[in-house]
């Protein structure tokens, strides 16, 4: 590989695995959509305790865990066509780079192709985790005892918030995996459409965060829902 390949793998791991730690910095003044929802999410719980009837919380519970489920079963089919393609023997990748890839080594395509398989699986085991945490959310909210004492509705509510939120935080880090997936594939075409493709890819995950209409809107339903 040469030193532009090595340049923007290094920038697509910075943006890849520092993803977190960069937005918490860029938002560390206005806040975020996922800071906002995290907020928005603890008040849901919090609603969740004073309600007699908890049916309307595991409705919506159970639209999360179809939306995860059907995001983890594209990955999974994504995952299985990738795997095809690199263990599917020097005619697959042959057949493959032929279809438009650059032309390089077979085993440079090979690590090319694998980037963007560790992104999928990554993203596939993210969610699948996050299934299993809102089942467990799901099973928090059925059991919510007959609470009077805002003391205790307190407490419940932040529990089953500390459990909510790490489950759609890791279904949002799933999503972001198909982001950074499509920017891995762009290796195939030469290192600057990689570079090209990690800049748009993160720019884009940002604006959606910081700028976009849903972000400014649950900005400021966090802020009717504190008030």
């Amino acid at each position: 590989m040469t030193w532009i390949d090595w340049a923007a793998l290094a920038l697509f791991f910075i943006c890849w695995l520092g993803y977190g730690p960069i937005l918490s910095f860029i938002s560390r003044k206005g806040g975020s959509l996922n800071d906002d929802m995290t907020h928005v999410r603890a008040m849901w719980m919090r609603s969740m305790t004073h309600r007699e009837m908890k049916l309307i919380d595991s409705q919506l519970m159970g639209h999360s865990i179809n939306s995860a489920s059907f995001f983890a079963s594209t990955n999974l089919l994504l995952i299985a066509a990738v795997a095809g393609i690199l263990f599917g023997g020097e005619s697959a990748l042959q057949g493959f780079a032929a279809v438009g890839a650059e032309n390089v080594p077979t085993r440079i395509l090979e690590a090319k192709l694998a980037l963007v398989l560790i992104c999928l699986a990554r993203g596939f085991l993210d969610f699948i985790w996050a299934l299993r945490q809102m089942n467990y959310a799901l099973a928090l909210i059925g059991s919510a005892p007959e609470l009077h004492s805002n003391t205790d509705r307190k407490a419940f509510s932040e529990a089953a918030g500390q459990l909510l939120n790490p489950a759609l935080s890791s279904f949002s880090q799933g999503v972001r995996g198909y982001y950074f997936a499509l920017a891995a594939a762009a290796w195939l075409f030469g290192p600057l459409w990689l570079a090209l493709g990690v800049a748009s890819s993160f720019g884009l995950l940002i604006y959606r965060q910081e700028a976009s209409p849903a972000a400014r809107a649950i900005r400021n339903a966090r802020r009717l829902l504190e008030h």
